[in-house]
């Protein structure tokens, strides 16, 4: 059997990853996410698998966002069987996060009046498979060995290294998964990478490059007190995992420097992004330095005095109570579904308050509508005026931009063995700009596979 890498998600789209590597002995999957944004990327969770799960032997996982991670349950349920590996963090905030993926994706069943695409006992079952793996562990399956290092973009996130034995020594292939955007406030730099010779590399922002972290914290401090000197109210929809609790980090730091009023009243209002703080707080020997020692200033993780947690749904209708200027952050980061909508139906009509995007917003997805500044946007089936300020922070994306992307290729490439890179899981425009720069400033080959496509991993 010829041995082939084929694609099979996060082709020309950023949501869906999904990456199979077949040898005479193995067959192994990089992911199984969700494709998210627009409606028909998300008919696509829905289609047969164009490999045979069942001969699957194991899934590498990348990290525990769901355009990573969230059909591994459809996986299980067409008969996959193998082991799940996953590093510590992954795997605990994917117990907690795939079920709530599964109650939306429920909710979603009921109301559009389809069969789900899974249930809940296959999300149990397939979080039985899970064999958690250390950063710079080696493990075999089969005939290949794969190897997680740290790529510094979520707790627990990894770039994974796959060696292919060769007769004339071995073939390496390097996933990126998603490379984080260091300096971060919670996580330790990324790790030097092997010299692959195949890439396959993340372009979420593969045509843009991030504000410098001086000025991130600049423009959320001025976007604070322009909406506090309105009375308004900030709205800034975050994702559950990483991002809500770095900017929680950035806020006790304008906080306790005296840069915003210490009396603003902020609200985490997200659930899953509850649960998730709490499981950060089993792994902050996952986190730098300097995150672990903010964090125990406080007697625990993220336990500021000005910050308010609201569990149940009556202590989120309660927000609307508190008077003044306030701050809330909840999920979901593309406003897609979660708490925010009932925030963004209330204070997107008001001149007075502004919505703040701190990270990717999908193609198709409520937040670009609104980020894009669309004049009215639906919310439950109710057609809501946007005159809040619409603002957005590039800096604070948990994704590498175009140069820190290059930055990481070239460090590859220095070693000499760097032949072909397929860049993806970014939208059309992002993949052609670094693919084109790749080819012009590397002399490497540069592929935009087509979803399906299959390519050689033959020895040359």
């Amino acid at each position: 059997m010829a041995k082939t890498l084929s694609f099979h998600g996060g082709t020309k789209t950023v949501t869906g990853s999904n990456y199979l590597i077949e040898t005479d002995d193995a067959r192994i999957l990089i992911d199984c996410g969700l494709f998210q944004g627009s409606r028909y990327n998300e008919s696509l969770n829905f289609e047969k698998f164009a490999y045979n799960p069942v001969s699957v032997g194991a899934i590498c996982i990348t990290h525990s966002h769901a355009d990573h991670v969230g059909r591994l349950p459809k996986l299980y349920k067409d008969g996959f069987r193998g082991a799940v590996l996953a590093t510590e963090p992954s795997a605990a905030v994917m117990r907690v996060a795939l079920f709530d993926t599964f109650e939306k994706m429920m909710q979603d069943a009921q109301e559009e009046g389809h069969q789900p695409m899974y249930y809940r006992e296959d999300v149990e079952a397939v979080l039985q498979l899970i064999e958690p793996i250390r950063y710079d562990e080696p493990r075999s399956v089969g005939s290949l060995t794969v190897t997680f290092r740290q790529s510094s973009h979520i707790l627990g996130s990894a770039f994974v290294e796959v060696r292919i034995p060769e007769a004339s020594g071995e073939r390496l292939l390097l996933f990126t998964g998603d490379l984080g955007n260091p300096p971060s406030a919670i996580l330790n730099p990324i790790d030097e990478p092997s010299a692959a010779r195949d890439v396959i590399i993340e372009a979420a922002y593969g045509n843009r490059l991030h504000e410098d972290r001086d000025e991130r914290r600049t423009i959320l401090r001025d976007t604070i007190l322009e909406t506090v000197r309105a009375e308004g109210t900030l709205m800034i929809p975050s994702f559950a995992i990483e991002r809500t609790q770095e900017i929680l980090l950035e806020l006790e730091e304008l906080f306790s420097t005296g840069q915003i009023p210490n009396t603003i009243p902020v609200f985490v209002d997200s659930p899953l992004a509850i649960h998730i703080t709490e499981v950060y707080s089993k792994f902050s020997n996952y986190m730098n330095a300097g995150a672990v020692q903010t964090l125990e200033k406080y007697g625990g993780l993220f336990s500021f005095p000005w910050l308010t947690f609201t569990h149940t749904v009556e202590q989120s209708k309660g927000i609307n109570n508190v008077s003044g200027p306030k701050i809330i952050i909840a999920g979901s980061g593309m406003s897609q579904g979660g708490r925010i909508l009932h925030h963004e139906t209330r204070y997107l009509p008001d001149a007075k308050s502004t919505i703040l995007f701190v990270g990717y917003q999908v193609q198709g997805s409520l937040g670009r509508r609104i980020l894009d500044k669309e004049p009215h946007v639906t919310i439950f089936g109710q057609l809501v005026p946007v005159k809040c300020r619409v603002k957005a922070i590039g800096g604070y994306s948990a994704h590498a931009d175009q140069q820190g992307l290059m930055d990481f290729l070239k460090r590859i490439h220095a070693q000499g063995n760097l032949s072909r890179v397929f860049v993806v899981q970014g939208e059309p425009d992002a993949v052609t700009a670094l693919s084109e720069r790749i080819t012009s400033e590397l002399g490497v080959e540069a592929f935009c596979p087509d979803q399906g496509a299959s390519f050689p991993l033959d020895e040359k």
